[in-house]
């Protein structure tokens, strides 16, 4: 066995980037996990989605922004029950024929479902839903009883 004398010159230089790519792929796999709720690419479960979901709350009540990319507003149902706002679909996978070989698919198919609990009352005669280029948009009013009251003050 032959001794190889150590150099901070030829070792150090990768250690970094090494340290930074390690970094990046274990970020991807938390990433991964925490978003799909399984492990890429083990072929032991379908991957279940969720679509990215922006809640605003404002004067009025609450705009709900949901992004899904490639379906239509057929796909998409919307209920909502004792304040809770449910938002489900389902994407289809596009069949391309089997004389196409796919390489990779990243795009996400399957059912989905978001739940989200409204902190005061919404008045569900006036929820509002729009479908654009392929974002979800769903107005909540908020009740006249949760609406904030200004109580003018009198004097004496």
């Amino acid at each position: 066995m032959a001794l190889v004398r150590w150099s901070q010159q030829r070792d150090l230089p990768t250690f970094p980037s090494d340290v930074l790519s390690m970094q990046r792929e274990i970020n991807r796999m938390f990433d991964s996990f925490f978003r799909t709720g399984w492990i890429e690419d083990t072929g032991l479960a379908p991957a279940a989605w969720s679509p990215a979901t922006d809640i605003v709350e404002n004067d009025t009540g609450y705009v709900v922004k949901v992004e899904l990319p490639g379906m239509s507003k057929d796909e998409v149902k919307i209920t909502m029950q004792e304040n809770q706002l449910s938002i489900r679909g389902e994407k289809k996978h596009e069949e391309e024929g089997k004389e196409n070989g796919y390489h990779r698919i990243e795009r996400s198919y399957g059912a989905f479902q978001r739940c989200f609990a409204l902190p005061t009352a919404v008045d569900a005669s006036k929820i509002d839903a729009s479908f654009k280029d392929g974002i979800l948009t769903v107005t909540l009013p908020r009740s006249e009883a949760a609406k904030p009251k200004t109580i003018e003050v009198k004097a004496r």
